[in-house]
């Protein structure tokens, strides 16, 4: 998730004093506007919790009134802390962090606590209304969605609730993977769109796990409407033949036959993202990115209009990170910025071959979504290379208290590769296998060019090339 401060308000207060409000945008939307005295409560909540040695550094308290200066510079701070506290795994899962996000996010909104119906989409069109309070979480939402459907517990984790935009062939533009820190009743009213929906979609990578979803008549159903749906908007492959024999497969309401046949197309289980632009092979090319099979596919038109298809992997890829660059402002010296669209982008460092490393950057507004596939596909394989189980990936409520995931309670994060750097010369020598993952950093700047070495973050899911291997 990209947290960021981009920009700061002055209000009134309840008794007519006026206050500076710092707007806290995730994935470059609003998602709450507080006072520095609520994140100075959250700081000392959280070093209360959990020590002042964990928590980051906290911007100090002004006896006086801060100059426009000192408000911008408490704002750059600010955004610091709250980046720093998201990417720590501990810190940035607390219920502590996130139910300060889920309250403030509400108040923000002016949306008060009562009963209200929200509209769930299944893959096949199909509306699910489900009652709830509206401000019910994510994990409250997506439990109540599964009741509903009468979706077994074991089977909840799963599938996950995504954010997404209705295209106008009816298909849909993922803007992101609801999360624990948010009310999604507030986050798809507040968006003033009805373009914005919520769907229910599985939210693992590995096929192997639809056995276990389709043990289980709701599961199949659902896993069934995707694949349908799917194969509608042209995700996956389908030749002549194999149509035929889908069709016939459906006529005969053989759903396990269908997904199984659906299990050896191309890009089953993939999720496709609009059409972007890539600096690979050449600067300025078009392309579709598709993310699924731990990898991601590029679909590249080149300059001759020529189409051109390659794939990269997540165990190649050393590092990434997601950078943001708004437009510099015209405004006056201290402004903040205007409401300039963000631009966004995913670079990531590949293994071409044994010796040599290249930066691969991806243009799209879809690149925080991106950068979220990527790390569940990295932690889906951690998990299944420590022996765990995907059922236990997912943060459940037991007896009131969230659990961590597999991945975060198996893993700890050591401390990060060496910044890398574009220009440098071919590595002479690459470890040939790491054994954890740290791939969490996202930056946010006010210029295209202004990306520190801190942004960069090493997955510690990479594999190096042997000799076996060329």
């Amino acid at each position: 998730m990209h947290f960021s401060i981009p920009e700061t308000e002055t209000r009134a207060g309840d008794g007519g004093a006026a206050y500076v409000a710092y707007n806290i945008h995730v994935n470059g939307v609003l998602h709450c506007r507080v006072r520095y005295s609520q994140l100075l409560g959250l700081h000392e909540q959280l070093r209360k919790e959990y020590g002042a040695n964990v928590v980051p550094a906290f911007p100090p308290k002004k006896i006086f009134t801060l100059t426009p200066a000192e408000v911008e510079q408490r704002r750059e701070q600010l955004e610091k802390y709250m980046q720093a506290v998201r990417q720590d795994p501990t810190l940035g899962g607390s219920e502590t962090f996130n139910s300060f996000l889920r309250k403030a996010q509400q108040e923000t909104q002016q949306i008060p606590t009562e009963e209200v119906v929200l509209e769930v989409l299944l893959s096949n069109g199909q509306k699910v209304k489900v009652t709830i309070l509206t401000s019910d979480q994510t994990e409250d939402v997506l439990e109540a969605v599964a009741s509903k459907l009468d979706l077994p517990d074991d089977l909840v984790g799963y599938f996950s609730l995504f954010l997404v935009r209705e295209t106008k062939d009816g298909a849909f533009s993922f803007v992101r993977k609801l999360q624990e820190f948010e009310l999604p009743y507030v986050s798809v009213t507040s968006l003033h769109n009805p373009e914005f929906r919520i769907i229910l979609r599985k939210s693992y990578w590995d096929s192997s796990y639809d056995d276990d979803v389709m043990e289980h008549r709701v599961g199949l159903n659902l896993l069934y409407a995707q694949t349908v749906s799917d194969i509608e908007h042209g995700w996956i492959l389908v030749n002549k033949e194999q149509h035929r024999q889908l069709k016939s497969l459906q006529e005969k309401v053989s759903k396990k036959e269908f997904i199984r046949l659906a299990q050896t197309l191309k890009y089953y289980g993939y999720l496709k993202f609009d059409p972007c632009v890539t600096d690979f092979p050449e600067k300025g090319c078009h392309v579709v990115v598709s993310a699924g099979n731990n990898e991601l596919n590029f679909q590249v038109r080149l300059p001759n209009e020529q189409i051109k298809e390659g794939s990269f992997k997540v165990t190649r890829m050393r590092c990434w990170r997601v950078t943001s660059s708004v437009p510099m402002s015209n405004g006056p010296s201290g402004s903040s910025p205007g409401k300039s669209e963000v631009k966004l982008e995913l670079a990531f460092e590949y293994l071409m071959s044994k010796d040599r490393l290249q930066w691969v950057t991806i243009t799209s507004p879809q690149a925080i979504m991106l950068s979220i596939c990527l790390q569940s596909m990295v932690d889906e394989l951690m998990v299944k290379k420590s022996g765990g189980s995907i059922r236990k990936m997912f943060r459940r409520r037991m007896n009131g208290a969230l659990r961590r995931s597999d991945s975060q309670q198996a893993v700890k994060s050591p401390p990060l590769l060496d910044s890398p750097d574009a220009s440098r010369e071919p590595m002479a020598k690459l470890s040939s296998k790491l054994t954890s993952v740290s791939l969490r950093g996202i930056s946010h700047s006010s210029s295209a060019n202004d990306v520190g070495a801190n942004d960069f973050h090493g997955n510690y899911a990479f594999e190096g090339i042997g000799d076996e291997d060329l």
